[in-house]
């Protein structure tokens, strides 16, 4: 079996792999490797599927992927109409999906510098942390990531938490803030949200929200965040900007993170090993199989 059969039956195999990774409740215990989990399937389904259609289409050579790509740049051999279609397919897919994640990063960016412009006009500065209040009756508190994030709560969060609850909010976005959660997401984002990839960006979406809520506790006892959740989940909600990250994003699924926050499951440590491993495997395998001489 040569290494783009491998290839493509390793992209074949990370979708039903994705399907119950999107299912797995476990990962809610160790959000963290759940989304290294996601990264690693994303990578491995990409550079598979590449790797897949480059391999067939440089097949003639009988060198494998990358050295096949070398041979193809110095014309050593000429290719069938199917290996060149092969090709073709393979070098497009390689640029959209180069493409989209530059297209989404620059939206992402456009959109965060016009809504800081706003805020600069509309909002206020509060002792709290730093964080930026604007007028607004409904509750809200997201952070605008980037070289300079801010944190940004409504009016309408100040009256409904007390203290204990705005700081235990305030110590999430703060989390999403340092730990570039924004970066985690664009690669998900950047793709269309439909099936699966819908199903896998609501996956990452939901740990990245545990991981910060993980990352609060660290200087908040869990009761207060919980019910600082609870409050945001009744309350009536103000729209938060797509471009940014919202402490109780639209449709989350808030009784999860209080469950967890409340109610801690032991994390175990053969779990955590075992799926550092394959996310480890999944990231290394393609690439290998890419150096592969056929």
């Amino acid at each position: 079996m040569t290494s783009w059969m491998v290839l493509a039956i390793t992209a074949f195999a990370t979708l039903p792999a994705a399907e119950l990774l999107s299912r797995a409740r476990w990962t809610w215990h160790t959000p963290r490797i759940g989304i290294l989990l996601w990264q690693a399937l994303g990578l491995a389904w990409g550079l598979a599927t590449i790797g897949a259609l480059l391999g067939f289409a440089l097949a003639p050579y009988e060198v494998g992927v990358l050295h096949g790509l070398f041979a193809l740049a110095e014309g050593e051999a000429e290719l069938g109409l199917h290996h060149e279609v092969a090709l073709l397919a393979g070098m497009a897919l390689a640029g959209s999906l180069i493409g989209m994640l530059l297209l989404s990063g620059v939206r992402v960016v456009r959109a965060r510098s016009r809504h800081r412009a706003l805020l600069n006009l509309i909002a206020r500065r509060t002792g709290r942390g730093g964080a930026l209040v604007v007028d607004h009756p409904d509750a809200a508190a997201y952070c605008l990531p980037g070289m300079r994030s801010k944190i940004v709560i409504s009016a309408g969060t100040l009256e409904l938490l007390n203290s204990g609850e705005l700081d235990a909010v305030l110590a999430h976005e703060y989390a999403h803030a340092r730990e570039r959660h924004d970066l985690v997401l664009l690669p998900f984002t950047s793709l269309p949200r439909i099936g699966l990839v819908a199903r896998a960006l609501d996956a990452v979406a939901l740990l990245i929200e545990m991981t910060a809520d993980d990352r609060a506790l660290q200087n908040r006892p869990p009761k207060e965040l919980a019910k600082a959740l609870l409050r945001f989940a009744t309350a009536p909600s103000a729209a938060t900007p797509s471009c940014a990250l919202s402490a109780l994003p639209e449709g989350g699924p808030v009784m999860a993170r209080v469950q967890r926050l409340l109610n801690p499951a032991p994390r175990s440590a053969w779990v955590q090993s075992a799926a550092l491993a394959t996310a480890a495997l999944l990231a290394a395998g393609p690439l290998l199989l890419w150096a592969l001489p056929h």
